[in-house]
């Protein structure tokens, strides 16, 4: 690092996306309640990440990113909490059973507030009001006192956040992500869905798998990775006083590390090179995602890698590729072909949402799934011909029946979506649809890894 770097050194730098606070004393207030809190998640559990992470970018796994646009404070419940996550194990085991391929499990939750916005206001009829920058800033009703950002509502965000994680951890390591328990992640309102049949047959493929193990001596109990499992989480790290307030030094290293998520990413709209959220992300040593979107040119991605990761460490740093599925192959292959040319160790991710949001004719924000499977199709293909590894996605998803992207295997219309649109920013894919782009995903994994495969036996024969 050409600069010498502290937690709060992002200070001195240009900044983006940074909300108007009236209060400067109150925001300092709460930044420093913050500071003297417990850490959200532990150096350890970041580290381990790390090495998953670079298990993938040497293309021996795959990762699986997904979750809420913008989680909200009105929303928190278990039952959320707990469905979304049924349907993330559904498609991880989707993704490592059809795929044959091991999957690094990261959700977008736990943290995942802030929202950059393209304007800073927003106007309804004649009233213009700040825009809503998600919960941790402001709140989404359209009035003056719920638009104006509150400090405050960072230690509601951290309290939230560490809820979410006690249920989280509960989950996967006590019995629930027990793979014996396959056949009953499935969801209700999935049961008579085409994925239904699709995914019970897979389960059953488990099952079999599991007595057979048994019937050979190989018991659950001594194998955790049957009944336990790995589940990381991850944010935009958009609000930087209130990353820096939970920035901590590993007593067993010496390093910092971010402990408001295992992972947190860097936005398309913050990734200016010589700017604060760059700034801040150099410096702790997290697993770090950096979105990529069409404005990026091959020669500032390869400034960012240089600051972002400058001992070009695996597994520390994400490329996470929003082009739309038109653009694809306008602008990621001089991506790739930059970095391969370098020799850097990255992790490829594909972003499907936010290149193709559409306005429906019904005025509603929309994401058609055939053209997020398109830009998923077209990514392996862009990494099938440049030679390099496809690997993973990045969702945002839930495990609700919500109605807000068109298509799937329902066939969603225009006209359908009104009847559960909830979101309190993006469309997100349902449960449904998640599940069905799993498939569709397991089959590109697996004929990916298959033409890796096939060369080596030609040569060997």
């Amino acid at each position: 690092m050409s600069e010498r770097w502290t937690p709060d050194s992002w200070r001195g730098k240009p900044i983006q996306q940074v909300p108007a606070y009236e209060d400067a004393d109150q925001l300092a207030s709460v930044e420093s309640q913050l500071a003297g809190f417990p850490p959200l998640v532990f150096a350890g559990e970041a580290r381990k990440l790390k090495q998953n992470l670079a298990a993938v970018a040497r293309g021996e796994a795959f990762l699986l990113q997904g979750g809420d646009c913008a989680e909200s404070f009105a929303e928190h419940s278990a039952d959320n909490i707990r469905d979304f996550f049924r349907v993330f194990l559904q498609m991880a085991v989707v993704l490592t059973f059809a795929g044959s391929c091991p999957v690094v499990k990261v959700g977008r939750i736990a943290g995942q507030f802030a929202k950059p916005r393209s304007s800073d206001i927003e106007t309804v009829g004649d009233v213009a009001l700040p825009s809503y920058r998600g919960d941790i800033v402001n709140d989404i009703a359209f009035t003056p006192d719920g638009r104006k950002p509150d400090p405050v509502r960072q230690l509601d965000a951290y309290r939230q956040s560490a809820a979410t994680l006690n249920l989280l951890r509960a989950f996967a390591t006590g019995g629930f992500a027990n793979l014996e328990n396959a056949h009953r992640w499935m969801l209700g309102f999935i049961k008579d869905s085409p994925q239904s049949a699709r995914y019970a047959d897979v389960a059953e493929r488990i099952t079999e798998a599991i007595a057979f193990m048994k019937a050979i001596g190989i018991e659950a109990d001594r194998h955790p990775e049957v009944k336990n499992t790995d589940f990381y989480t991850s944010h935009e790290a958009l609000l930087l006083g209130y990353e820096q307030a939970l920035t901590r030094v590993d007593s067993t290293s010496g390093d910092y590390y971010a402990t408001s998520g295992h992972m947190i990413w860097i936005g398309d709209r913050t990734r200016q090179p010589d700017h604060a959220h760059v700034e801040y992300a150099r410096g702790v040593r997290n697993p770090i995602g950096l979105k990529c979107g069409p404005s990026l040119k091959a020669d500032e991605l390869l400034r960012l890698i240089d600051l972002l990761n400058p001992a070009d460490e695996p597994g520390r740093l994400t490329l996470i590729c929003r082009f739309g599925a038109d653009k694809v192959f306008d602008h990621l292959p001089a991506l790739v072909r930059a970095v391969k040319r370098e020799g850097r160790s990255v992790v490829w991710s594909c972003d499907p949402m936010h290149g193709n949001t559409v306005k429906a004719g019904s005025g509603y924000k929309t994401r058609p799934f055939d053209q997020i499977m398109q830009e998923v199709r077209n990514f392996f293909a862009v990494h099938q011909a440049e030679g390099t590894h496809a690997g993973g996605i990045h969702l945002e998803m839930t495990g609700k029946n919500v109605t807000e992207c068109t298509g799937g295997a329902r066939a969603l219309t225009d006209a359908d979506l009104s009847d559960r649109y909830h979101t309190y920013c993006d469309p997100r894919l349902n449960a449904e649809q998640a599940l069905e782009i799993a498939f569709l995903t397991a089959e590109l994994i697996k004929r990916e890894r298959q033409g890796r495969e096939r060369p080596q036996v030609e040569a060997a024969e």
